[in-house]
């Protein structure tokens, strides 16, 4: 479900005051930190991993109730073969290996994106991970794999113009509510605050319609360097903002 615009949206479950609902998470930085360290960049993804669960215990400890992160995206197939490979075998690995203590903190897992392109073993490994997890209450945890938001905005437009070719659907009652509702995130709150790890400061292609009125927080961090603490400064930082979803 999205807010329209100028509304906060509103949520229940016990979210602390001043925590966000749902953090986004733009994991960058593996490369780099293998690269410094003299290191194969798989070292690197495999570092980053290592932050992941750091990250996820420490949100579901923060109060934090949903996390989105961003592990790969559309565009990084056109990286060089060897490494699209030791990121989707460590892809398989950790389905594998990290989704029992998953299910057994109550973390619900979903996955976003493009997962045809990762093959039947790993399509297989996702769905029995979210058929395992799915009736969890705690920690809502999303991956965006082979996702990019402009395709999954175009997605959602596709599916509507065929309602409306079709004559089941007026395109007058298309509004953002109707399109939020053919996105990948349909039922999920709009991020309230999306971090960015190594310095960059763009959204490079995610949750670009979600991402509407969230906050942003930035970090020279390296992504494979990331922990709680990490985390507790940007929700701290967030907790000093004023969100007035353009009211003001």
């Amino acid at each position: 479900m999205s807010a329209a615009p100028g509304t906060a949206p509103v949520f229940s479950g016990g979210t602390p005051p001043g925590v966000p609902v749902h953090v986004g998470v733009i994991m960058d930085g593996n490369r780099r930190w293998a690269r410094s360290r003299g290191l194969p960049a798989a070292m690197g993804h495999k570092a980053g991993a290592d932050a992941v669960r750091r990250t996820v215990e420490a949100a579901g400890k923060s109060g934090i109730g949903w996390l989105t992160l961003f592990a790969f995206s559309s565009e990084n197939w056109q990286r060089a073969d060897d490494e699209v490979h030791e990121l989707t075998g460590l892809l398989r690995y950790y389905l594998r290996n990290e989704i029992a203590a998953l299910h057994k903190n109550k973390v619900r897992l979903r996955v976003i994106g493009d997962r045809e392109r990762f093959g039947p073993e790993t399509v297989a490994a996702i769905r029995d991970a979210e058929a395992l997890t799915a009736g969890n209450t705690g920690l809502n945890l999303t991956v965006a794999l082979s996702y990019g938001s402009r395709t999954e905005i175009a997605a959602a437009a596709r599916v509507l113009a065929k309602e409306v070719a079709a004559g089941r659907l007026d395109a007058a009652a298309i509004d953002e509510s109707l399109l939020a509702r053919h996105l990948a995130t349909d039922g999920m709150p709009d991020p309230d605050l999306i971090i960015r790890t190594s310095g960059e400061q763009r959204l490079s292609n995610f949750l670009l319609w979600q991402a509407a009125y969230a906050e942003f927080w930035f970090t020279e961090t390296l992504w494979p360097d990331f922990n709680a603490t990490h985390l507790a400064a940007a929700v701290a930082e967030y907790a000093r903002r004023e969100r007035r979803y353009g009211a003001g």
